[in-house]
């Protein structure tokens, strides 16, 4: 049986605003079936979708905000979800919190998360109590909630209180997703390596699907962070979380960041979801700075 696989098309042009720049590297991959996940198969979602106009000004964003068209529902995809079927890159910038730059106290983590025109496609905010951000810093355990343009809560991340250093394999990292909130559909599993940062995404049976590799050395300057995603066998390029660079001024006296996302357009909206979630664990496992300003430069520190 011949096995189709998609060519991928020409790249989104970037924005003006340099916020919206496509992370260097990613492609827009066309429709069909995709074949690089081992026996794990990924089918093609309905794109016949209306245009509808651009939805504006919506709770908990700020005024002028432009929102993603609002797609119609599609069976089998978890409400809320739909909006990931017409995607292959997203883009989540993280807000900046003056409060927390001013006084050091730490505030609970807002996020926006766009497609490549600039469009909001969800906004995302942290829900933590007080002592447990400035007792317990990045490897805090955090309930983060994804809101869609209705306001309605979409995908909800759970993070549990674990050890995130490679020195205690039996208590990594772990990210339960859920969409809609209360019904998982996938994890992100930290696996032990002594070097690498190694993660595993699974579905919602527990099943592996995917694996994301990071750099040896989680520091550079003036250039991206790449994190590849890659098939269970680790010999296929699936797509990339990358950790892009923001200017000397925000990296030295903020925490904020800029992460991008690319999968195939034809992607299970679930895996989707699940990759987004990964994505956020790596923020605060690598990116989110100490009461000391330092953030981890691998897995041993």
């Amino acid at each position: 049986m011949q096995v189709h696989k998609p060519a991928p098309s020409p790249g989104f042009s970037n924005t003006n605003a340099p916020e919206n720049q496509v992370p260097y590297g990613y492609q827009q991959h066309g429709p069909g079936i995709y074949q690089g996940a081992g026996s794990y198969g990924f089918q093609v979602q309905s794109m016949g979708v209306p245009a509808v106009p651009p939805i504006q000004n919506q709770p908990c964003m700020k005024e002028g905000t432009i929102w993603m068209p609002i797609p119609p529902p599609l069976p089998r995809c978890p409400p809320g979800l739909e909006y990931l079927t017409q995607i292959d890159q997203i883009l989540i910038h993280q807000q900046i919190e003056l409060l927390e730059i001013l006084t050091g106290f730490e505030t609970s983590n807002r996020y926006e998360i766009k497609n490549t025109l600039g469009q909001i496609v969800y906004c995302a905010a942290e829900d933590t109590d007080c002592c447990t951000r400035n007792c317990c810093g990045p490897s805090r355990p955090f309930t983060l909630r994804i809101i869609d343009n209705l306001g309605h809560e979409v995908i909800t991340l759970q993070r549990p209180l674990r050890c995130s250093s490679c020195c205690f394999p039996c208590c990594l990292q772990e990210l339960e997703v859920q969409a809609p909130p209360g019904t998982p559909v996938g994890y992100v599993v930290q696996n032990w390596h002594p070097c690498l940062p190694k993660f595993t995404i699974q579905d919602e049976k527990r099943m592996d699907v995917l694996k994301i590799i990071g750099p040896c050395v989680i520091c550079s300057c003036c250039e991206d962070i790449n994190f590849e995603v890659k098939s269970v066998d680790e010999t296929c390029d699936v797509g990339r979380i990358s950790k892009q660079w923001t200017g000397f001024l925000k990296e030295a006296f903020t925490d904020t960041d800029n992460f991008g996302i690319s999968f195939p357009m034809d992607l299970d909206v679930k895996i989707k979801a699940v990759m987004i979630g990964a994505c956020f664990l790596i923020d605060f496992m690598f990116f989110e700075h100490a009461g000391d300003k330092q953030q981890r430069m691998g897995v041993w520190q």
